[in-house]
């Protein structure tokens, strides 16, 4: 799946997306999110990938993986739609430790545009805020111009 129509859009907008899950009632949820493009962790395909703050977010991916997040600046936009995979103090998986989380949050920071001056401060309110790296592949990507 070829994420470069969402990739192109991250840094326009500070890597600012909507995502949207599902409640389990089938209703959408959406919030604003930082998000950007990476290498899954695991399987090294393309992704996209952000943090995931708040336990709705989580509950609604535990519930149904699957998940829309969009990106966009001005009139251009490109959505990708897939399915979830939350790796978090309360999502672990066998091969990232509490270093490698750290390690991975830090890294979708980095891939929606972000910086930091403080990465000691990011990564204790990140742990105390017990924030979950999620990554989503892809099954379909479109633009307004596809």
């Amino acid at each position: 799946m070829d994420l470069t129509p969402f990739a192109s859009l991250v840094p326009a907008d500070h890597g600012l997306c909507v995502v949207a899950t599902s409640r389990a009632d089938g209703t959408i949820q959406a919030s604003v999110v930082n998000a950007g493009v990476m290498n899954h962790p695991i399987t090294e395909a393309p992704v996209v990938a952000f943090v995931a703050a708040g336990p709705r977010k989580l509950v609604n991916l535990r519930l149904n993986p699957t998940v829309t997040i969009v990106a966009r600046s001005g009139w251009e936009w490109a959505t990708v739609e897939g399915t979830a995979w939350v790796i978090g103090p309360d999502d672990p998986h066998p091969g990232i430790d509490t270093e490698g989380l750290r390690v991975l949050l830090r890294e979708i920071f980095v891939a929606a545009g972000g910086r930091h001056d403080d990465w000691a401060t990011y990564d204790r309110v990140m742990l105390e805020e017990r924030r979950a790296a999620v990554f989503v592949t892809p099954s379909r990507v479109y633009t307004n111009g596809s």
